[in-house]
């Protein structure tokens, strides 16, 4: 019997139990850096001489592993180790995949606070940060072996006297998984296992800040059990394999999340039909957001301050689902401002592999050099309210900074900056807060805070984002409670950590017999 699903609960680092078991794996991990990692192709280890060099992004001096580049030819290696693998792993029964995927999630859940750590180190991520994105990639694993276990069952049909009809999903074939650096366990975990136990063998490129994390990973599903060459690992140069993995002519679908622009370009490769090619690619795509709170006339101001500093400033805003703006209603915007602007300049910055801070650093030079960019634009946009430092002499620190009295189509209101930013705008209606909220090229995330029932009401429907919430922040969407994924040119609206999510990777088909 299979217990029902419950999300992996978070742990609670005001126990000082817990902070010591933290610190313990931060230095067992620490001891672990600088390694060389290889390649994975059927199973097989392979060192190249060209690496990523992954660093701390809180002192860049620190390496954290050097990581093997795969080249166009080990592409072609993984491509057919998996079209190998494809033949048995299709064939092996959804409870015996799924299986692969609960051992996984043991294991991990054995490893917690070691894979958190290394997310500490590898992305820069605080401790709570770190922890809820090893707890989702528990939670990734444990929801899609169920949902594997249902979509087995198959789909009733109608049936005709002498007839029989029978509609079921197979899997696809080999697919390209493409994961960003933001989460780089849960993502990774979630967008890997989902085709994998849907039956498809895939080559995972991780991103190139964060592969060292990625390949833990590996080693966890090894261990639990996955047959070689159903994951291959090609971590490598996007601009050297990233255009080939999506043009190769045996992909059949790309599991993608990361930047707008990317998405794009990948949508607009994946439906050229390449010589030989005997399929349409399936594209599964998250491509980021520009994510909106709305704080009404009525509203619990301190809820919505709280609700605007955690989605704004948690992991240095570097989520897709961030708030990155602030509608609020004319009667209450200096108050709520002033909520805000006291609450962030209670939040301590630092290294978080020097101890438990709440703003860490940004991912790297070009993230940091972006967003000081952006900040020096808000100051000729709008007024600068609190933050605006910067500082890459140790690592890449950018201050949480806020701006207020912005047009809602000015640059910072409306370019995804993905970084500890939020600006603020009023309105003097209901109205006008939605028509704002709703004039961005993105559909991800967004949060409404009131108490009138009406307005609520209002926003479930008018509201254009593929997650919306009522009386909280915008971010923390949690597998299984939330299903994630955007609309508009934040992606497919794919709803990860949904009921639905597996079909992307997998076939119908209807077989009807005759008596």
């Amino acid at each position: 019997m299979v217990l029902p699903f419950k999300h992996e609960p978070l742990t609670d680092f005001t126990d000082v139990a817990n902070i010591k078991e933290f610190e313990a794996a931060l230095k067992k991990v620490e001891g672990e850096l600088g390694k060389e990692y290889p390649l994975v192709i059927n199973g097989e280890r392979i060192y190249t001489d060209d690496k990523l060099v992954s660093v701390n992004p809180g002192n860049k001096a620190q390496v954290i592993g050097k990581v093997s580049k795969a080249t166009k030819e080990h592409i072609d290696q993984a491509m057919n180790a998996a079209l190998e693998a494809f033949q048995t792993w299709r064939k092996m029964t959804p409870f015996a995949r799924a299986n692969v995927l609960f051992k996984a999630a043991a294991i991990t859940r054995r490893r917690k606070h070691e894979i958190s750590a290394w997310l500490v180190y590898d992305a820069g991520k605080p401790w709570d940060q770190a922890d809820a994105d090893t707890a989702e990639g528990i939670d990734f694993l444990e929801y899609y072996a169920r949902q594997m276990l249902e979509l087995a069952k198959g789909k009733p049909m109608n049936h005709r006297q002498n007839e029989h009809n029978d509609f079921f999903y197979q899997p696809m074939g080999p697919g390209v998984v493409i994961p960003p650096w933001n989460f780089a366990f849960a993502i990774v975990c979630g967008t890997t296992a989902a085709p994998i136990v849907a039956g498809n063998p895939v080559l995972l490129k991780p991103s190139e800040n964060t592969p060292v994390i990625a390949y833990k990973l590996v080693e966890i599903l090894e261990e639990a059990g996955l047959p070689k060459g159903v994951l291959n690992f090609v971590p490598g140069d996007p601009l050297e394999i990233g255009d080939y993995l999506v043009d190769h002519k045996e992909t059949r679908f790309i599991n993608f999340t990361g930047s707008r622009a990317t998405g794009v370009r990948i949508f607009e490769r994946a439906a050229v039909v390449q010589e030989g090619q005997k399929h349409l690619k399936r594209v599964i795509a998250e491509m980021g957001g520009k994510d909106t709170i709305i704080v009404d006339d009525d509203s619990d101001l301190d809820l919505a301050a709280d609700a605007i500093v955690y989605s704004a400033f948690a992991f240095s805003g570097q989520k897709c689902s961030a708030c990155s703006r602030v509608v609020a209603h004319e009667n209450v915007y200096e108050e709520l401002l002033e909520k805000v602007v006291t609450l962030t300049k209670q939040l301590s910055i630092g290294s978080p592999s020097e101890g438990n801070i709440y703003v860490g650093p940004v991912i790297n030079q070009k993230q940091f050099d972006k967003i000081k960019d952006y900040i020096e634009t808000g100051k000729s946009e709008g007024k600068l309210v609190y933050g605006g430092e910067a500082d890459d002499s140790k690592g890449y620190f950018v201050h949480p900074t806020i701006f207020k009295d912005l047009d809602p189509n000015a640059r910072i209101m409306q370019e995804e900056i993905f970084g500890p930013v939020v600006a603020f705008t009023k309105a003097k209606n209901f109205d006008e807060m939605l028509e704002i909220a709703n004039n961005t090229d993105y559909g991800l995330t967004g949060a409404v805070i009131s108490r009138n029932r009406e307005h609520l009401e209002r926003a479930r429907y008018e509201f254009h984002v593929g997650n919306l919430y009522f009386n909280r922040g915008c971010t923390a969407a949690i597998v299984g409670y939330q299903p994630f994924g955007g609309f508009k040119m934040s992606g497919t609206d794919s709803k990860a950590g949904g009921p639905d999510y597996l079909q992307h990777f997998m076939e119908a088909k209807v077989v009807s017999e005759m008596f």
